[in-house]
């Protein structure tokens, strides 16, 4: 699928695109250039093999935790290179909580002034997160289309720079210093499991991996609730699909983006799909065995596993990318029972 500009004008949410920035997904390079902008910001997390995950399942498991970072996610990563490079003093995003947590976080750090556009029944600990860091918070709607809707209001009244959570090049680039980080701080594996949410994180992990180890595959895991990557690989094209509640409120994206669309059908050896149940049976084993604290999102990748669904394809020594720990207190106190 072409990623120049011209077809940039009938992607996803082509009106709120950043005209400044080349709209192609990014390479090597990019990413390399990403990393260094965040050095200081963003923490160079833990790569580290659970011993007792890698005798439950046969393989060498290693954990990428990205629950470490500063914010417990992995988004400030790639809202800390975009927002460095935004020329104006404000910045506006659309998030059920994460992303738009990482903003506000990179925006405080930049001195940008920001606004969060969340879903009407956003968790209230995100929130809570969002306005600790400075950025004005606007509830609006239920689902990622309204809240872009809103958005575009706020950009054309103030003249904002929209900060998309998945489908923009300097996003991706900063996502992508996690696949970085792996190749340095694992000299050989066989795959890498993601979380795929609109497709940000597992795109610049696939250019980062791809480019410096080419024999290893990237696997995409993914709620059930929201199949968006399982009906584009099936369909050729870009699909949208409903977005019901889910406990994984981080991958609740309607579709992927032009650019994620792109890495995930020229990068990706497969994906998986992943019950409720199952991630929240995976978050359970994560506290239990790795004594960490997962948000769902981030367990979809432990429960590929769990599942046994055709794991025999991800090799010996695997890889799987912990995304975040921001959990309620409410859902984790459930998963402890």
């Amino acid at each position: 699928m072409p990623s120049d500009p011209q077809f940039a004008k009938k992607s996803l949410s082509d009106d709120l695109i950043d005209a400044s920035v080349p709209h192609r997904l990014p390479g090597l390079s990019d990413i390399v250039e990403a990393q260094k902008r965040i050095a200081g910001v963003a923490t160079r997390t833990p790569l580290v093999e659970s011993p007792t995950l890698s005798k439950r399942f046969g393989k060498e498991v290693y954990l990428k935790l990205e629950c470490f970072q500063p914010i417990r996610v992995f988004k400030i990563r790639g809202a800390y290179n975009k927002i460095s490079q935004v020329s104006g003093d404000k910045v506006v995003a659309a998030s059920s909580g994460n992303h738009g947590n990482a903003v506000a976080y990179a925006s405080r750090l930049l001195g940008k002034k920001c606004t969060i556009v969340l879903p009407e029944n956003a968790v209230q600990e995100k929130v809570s997160m969002i306005l600790e860091n400075g950025a004005e918070v606007v509830k609006y709607g239920k689902t990622h289309p309204e809240r872009e809707e809103k958005s575009r209001e706020i950009v054309r009244n103030t003249g904002a720079t929209y900060v998309h959570p998945f489908n923009d090049p300097l996003v991706i680039a900063g996502q992508g210093t996690v696949g970085l980080e792996i190749t340095e701080q694992l000299s050989d594996f066989d795959s890498v499991v993601v979380p795929v949410g609109g497709g940000g994180l597992i795109s610049g992990v696939s250019v980062a991996i791809k480019a410096r180890k080419p024999s290893a595959n990237i696997f995409g895991a993914e709620s059930e609730v929201v199949p968006k990557l399982r009906a584009a690989r099936e369909a050729g094209r870009i699909v949208t699909v409903p977005v019901p509640p889910s406990i994984a409120d981080g991958l609740l994206a309607s579709s992927l983006g032009d650019l994620t669309f792109e890495a995930c059908t020229k990068l990706l050896s497969g994906s998986y799909v992943v019950s409720e149940d199952e991630i929240l049976s995976a978050m359970g084993l994560l506290v239990r065995e790795a004594h960490i604290f997962p948000e769902p999102s981030s367990a979809v990748t432990l429960a590929t596993l769990m599942a046994g669904k055709d794991t025999a394809k991800l090799g010996k020594r695997v890889v799987l990318v912990i995304s975040g720990g921001n959990v309620s207190l409410s859902l984790l106190s459930k998963v402890l029972a």
